[in-house]
């Protein structure tokens, strides 16, 4: 065993030397070269190509590293035995897993397989920057065949870009958008006010026909995965929603399960905000893709009906970028026409961004210019209507608990059976919105389902019986109304002959007056 450890120090001595002679003897660019030379042939035999993808591209940050570390994310997750690195970003609402220094995994992508390994190396001495770099040099490195790289580049890369977009997106917290009063501005120089939109509907709540809401969910998804068909077809990637009926139907609600169903966030148009069709249109121009632009009650908001009359001027406001229009108190341009608003939904000017929705809501559709409803600005009219059973399951579900087997099969007795054939029976006649059948649940909710079931029954038929006696007395009304008529009718007939009688029998008395005072004077 001595000996073993003699010969074994020896060797390492003499390879030591051996390091130093060339050291002495071959200079350093020299060795440099041949250890490129030795790397080519090496790479030149090998079936792999590697790209290297690095943090910093010279002073400025490298998109594709921060993509791949988010696409990366949702594939080494799952991997087994890698070593993971937990973070979560700003604004974000869920954590994000990266690679750990050193560590790889493995993607396939068309069929092809590639590696990823995620390299750190500490960074040499730097001098003075006006902008220090981090300490460490970082790198994605990727290792596909030879063979698969006409299939894999630049597809795999535009794949990735795409889904961290989609990830960054569904990461963050969404938000809600209302522009500033008056065109002011924020702290960032945009006409727009964000808030987080915490809003918790979603398709699964909303009170709404299950068919109808299939068919919603389906034209959205269709609309966001639509991409390629809307650049084939030469069309603007954006679409136009109209909601409408009676207040307390779920129009928010629709809109805000829309935002969440999709991940966009949603900008709130206050139209009484604007003072100009210019203002109108720098607003659209701040706003980003992938977003809902709402403006509700939109037969309400302004004076959009009249096409010919020019509107009245109003007071000096500031615009978007803190000007005042001096216009000679004229009021040219200072307000929103309806050839505005169009252009604002399908001009020019809205094809600037691209996966936009455009949601306009109001109470009475018959009110709105008929080119707001067309094609094309409003693609899917959506009919808000009153609750119907299907709807009112899905109110009883979310507010007391009651699941869709004890609807179909009432549990305990004869009573809930009733009951719940009573609703069927009396909530089409009722014509009751949603947000009053919420409020009554929401009120007997601590009392037991049958408890406030049997409330709301009873306020079902206690609006059916109204709205029964509302249109008898309407009925009733519109009969008396039509008698009168006939009566004032038949008097107007009868007036001009009664006219002509009474005409000739004071004609006839004249007559005999006449005679008789001539007979006197005979």
């Amino acid at each position: 065993m001595k000996e073993y450890w003699t010969a074994l120090a020896s060797l390492m001595g003499a390879l030591a030397f051996l390091q130093g002679v060339l050291h002495a003897v071959f200079p350093t660019e020299l060795r440099a070269a041949v250890a490129r030379l030795l790397g080519r042939v090496t790479r030149a035999f090998s079936p792999y190509c590697y790209f290297d993808v690095t943090e910093m591209d010279g002073m400025s940050t490298n998109e594709i590293y921060d993509a791949v570390q988010l696409y990366l994310s949702s594939t080494a997750a799952p991997a087994a035995g890698a070593r993971l690195s937990l973070s979560r970003p700003l604004n974000a609402s869920s954590f994000t897993f990266g690679l750990a220094a050193s560590d790889r995994v493995v993607d396939s992508f068309r069929g092809a397989a590639v590696t990823w390994e995620h390299v750190v190396a500490p960074r040499q001495g730097q001098g003075f920057s006006w902008r220090p770099l981090p300490e460490e040099k970082r790198r994605f490195t990727l290792r596909i065949r030879r063979g698969d790289r006409d299939k894999l580049l630049p597809a795999y890369l535009d794949h990735i870009l795409a889904a961290a977009v989609d990830i960054r997106r569904r990461s963050q917290d969404r938000l809600l958008y209302t522009n500033a009063r008056g065109g002011a501005m924020d702290t960032r120089g945009l006409p727009w006010d964000p808030v987080p939109f915490k809003h918790p509907s979603t398709f699964d709540t909303l009170a709404m026909d299950p068919a109808s809401k299939a068919a919603i969910m389906a034209d959205l998804r269709d609309f966001a995965d639509g991409s390629a068909f809307y650049e084939r077809t030469g069309r603007a990637w954006k679409r136009g929603y109209l909601l409408y009926g009676p207040p307390g139907t779920g129009k928010s609600s629709m809109i805000a399960a829309m935002a969440n169903y999709l991940g966009y966030d949603v900008y709130d148009l206050e139209l009484t905000e604007v003072g100009s069709n210019a203002e109108l249109r720098k607003l659209l121009m701040k706003t980003t893709s992938k977003s809902i632009i709402v403006i509700e009650d939109i037969d309400c908001s302004v004076d959009l009906t009249n096409r010919v009359a020019a509107p009245p001027a109003p007071k000096p406001r500031p615009n978007i970028d803190g000007t005042i229009n001096q216009d000679g108190g004229t009021g040219a341009g200072r307000s929103i026409t309806l050839s505005g608003l169009l252009n604002f939904t399908d001009g020019l000017w809205s094809c600037c961004g691209a996966e936009r929705i455009f949601v306009f809501t109001t109470n009475h559709v018959e009110k709105l210019d008929p080119a707001l409803l067309r094609s094309g600005r409003m693609d899917m009219h959506i009919f808000m209507s009153y609750c119907s059973f299907p709807a009112l399951r899905i109110l009883l579900k979310n507010y007391i608990g009651f699941q869709g087997d004890e609807l179909d099969h009432p549990s305990d007795s004869d009573d809930g059976a009733a009951v719940m054939q009573g609703l069927e029976e009396w909530i089409d006649s009722a014509e009751i919105t949603p947000a009053d059948v919420s409020e009554v649940l929401i009120k007997n909710r601590r009392n037991g389902k049958k408890e406030a079931m049997r409330e709301l029954l009873d306020l079902l038929k206690a609006r059916a019986e109204k709205r029964r006696r509302n249109s008898c007395t309407v009925a009733v009304t519109a009969k008396e109304g039509g008698d009168n008529e006939e009566e004032e009718e038949k008097r107007a007939l009868e007036s001009p002959k009664e006219g002509k009688e009474q005409a000739g029998i004071d004609s006839c008395r004249d007559g005999q007056d006449e005679e008789a005072e001539a007979k006197k004077q005979v």
